[in-house]
């Protein structure tokens, strides 16, 4: 159990939140939500003392353990095993099977334990960070986006472990599906305000639209009559016989509170830039391709698929199987070692990768790498887009070495919106994003008139969009002609 009392807490003279008072009490686990920048992670910070507020407290009882998911990557055993194990105290070492029926869990075979930690994908040391802090037992868990990089297989075992796990949690991350499907309650940090409510981020989101509905009005009502009053003052003050009554109601209009104007809360609210394909043909063609970074561990073998206009395509399946490769391909930064890939004339592919992101210009403002894109577009158009994707006013003057993931991501998103496609290749877009953003980015694809590839773990992601699936599973590649709801009830996943 931990309590906040009076919390706030402010940088650079800006403030986070303030006077935040709740409780979260023995085997509840929370849903923490909010917009990117609202103190979400700064609430962790709190809690871990890793900050001091300014004013109040966040009360944890003494000898109360508390795991935190780091983000840093850091190992020091030469095996995975070994490095699962070292976090075990002395009167627990003989618990080492925990430790691996956790990494079995999460997608480690049994001779993956005896390998070096530091080879693996950037996804696995994910996993391993996690299977360290599980197996610590403690009775609080903090996660801050456990989901980033996890395929959907761990993500499903992560999902069952967490709503079986006794203790407390705090969760933050982008999935609401996942989300909702662990948590008992949601505390949300809007307006630098803290509520805590029973229940999903639904319920929530709509007490919270409806409460600022109902204040809204109120306030303009409010507005209303008291203008009124000023105008029945204004009317009658200079009149003696009216005076008695003009100074009561001066006075009651000096008592009454005013209601300030809701402060617009700036949310990612854009469409893709959509530009006609004028031609009957496919879009893509691939042939029968086959490929791998070792021509003896082919990661692609013998697949072949088209890609119409209009379709919405997701790539499924275990991390490191070949699915970012796959877009690669179909950028052509990869060639096929056997097959063929013909893309039409008239495809305009847009693509958002996860790498990409490295290759965004840090000595450059937000504004000028998306003005990059096209010397020709005005400072209107780059503007209104650096306000679409949340970087507006001085924002937009930010450099990109200071920004986070999730800033970056949107950058990536501007430059896609300013340059028009009528194929988009998105490689995870949403890690890093916020909720909202999320949701911003599945109206977007939805409503994209072109056709999208887009590989994905989130499975509200699969079944909102999927027409077609390209699934790597049971050491094959193939195609489902079909949504994925139906890929579950027909085919199922074979790989656990």
């Amino acid at each position: 159990m931990i309590r906040a009392k009076d919390l706030s807490i402010s940088f650079s003279g800006h403030e986070i939140f303030s006077e935040g008072n709740f409780i979260i009490n023995s085997r509840e686990k929370v849903g923490l939500i909010g917009r990117n920048g609202s103190g979400k992670s700064t609430f962790l910070k709190l809690i871990l003392k890793q900050l001091e507020p300014d004013s109040g407290a966040v009360e944890v009882p003494r000898g109360y353990r508390i795991g935190h998911l780091e983000q840093h990557i850091h190992f020091t055993h030469d095996t995975v095993l070994d490095e699962i194990c070292s976090i075990l105290p002395e009167d627990r070492e003989h618990e080492g099977w925990k430790g691996e029926n956790i990494l079995y869990g999460l997608g480690f075979t049994y001779d993956d334990l005896y390998k070096d930690p530091k080879k693996f994908s950037g996804g696995y040391q994910v996993k391993l960070n996690l299977a360290k802090l599980l197996l610590m037992e403690p009775q609080m868990l903090l996660l801050d986006e456990p989901t980033n990089y996890l395929d959907i297989h761990s993500i499903r075992w992560l999902k069952e472990f967490l709503r079986e796990w006794e203790g407390e949690i705090i969760l933050i991350t982008h999935d609401r599906g996942f989300m909702d499907s662990v948590i008992t309650h949601t505390l949300l940090i809007h307006r630098k305000s803290f509520k805590k409510v029973s229940g999903s981020t639904q319920g929530v989101r709509e007490k919270i639209a409806l409460e600022e509905e109902i204040y809204e009005k109120t306030r303009i009502n409010e507005d209303k009559q008291r203008q009124k009053t000023q105008e029945w003052i204004d009317r009658f003050g200079s009149k003696a016989s009216q005076a008695s009554r003009v100074q009561s109601r001066v006075k009651m209009l000096e008592k009454q509170d005013v209601k300030e104007k809701m402060v617009h809360v700036q949310t990612l609210d854009f469409e893709f830039n959509h530009n006609p394909y004028a031609s009957k043909e496919n879009m893509v063609e691939a042939e029968a391709i086959s490929f791998g970074y070792n021509p003896e561990h082919l990661l692609i073998k013998n697949l072949s698929f088209k890609i119409a206009n209009g379709d919405k395509i997701c790539v499924i399946g275990k991390n490191g199987k070949g699915k970012s490769t796959l877009l690669k391909l179909l950028t052509q930064d990869n060639k096929p070692i056997h097959g063929d890939i013909k893309v039409n004339g008239k495809t305009e592919i847009g693509y958002f990768g996860q790498m990409n992101i490295d290759r965004l210009d840090n000595n450059r403002t937000v504004y000028e790498e998306l003005q990059k894109v096209d010397e020709k577009l005005t400072q209107n158009r780059v503007r209104q887009v650096c306000s679409n994707m949340m970087f507006s006013n001085d924002l937009s003057n930010k450099k990109i070495s200071v920004l986070s993931g999730g800033e970056k991501s949107r950058v990536m998103l501007g430059k896609i919106l300013l340059k028009g496609a009528n194929l988009l290749l998105l490689d995870e877009p949403t890690n890093h994003l916020d909720m909202e953003s999320c949701e911003s980015l599945l109206e977007a694809i939805k409503s994209f008139e072109g056709a999208i590839v887009t590989v994905t773990h989130d499975e509200h992601f699969l079944h909102q969009i999927a027409n077609k699936l390209v699934v790597f599973d049971d050491n094959k590649t193939f195609t489902f002609e079909d949504s994925y709801e139906f890929f579950l009830k027909r085919i199922g996943w074979k790989d656990h």
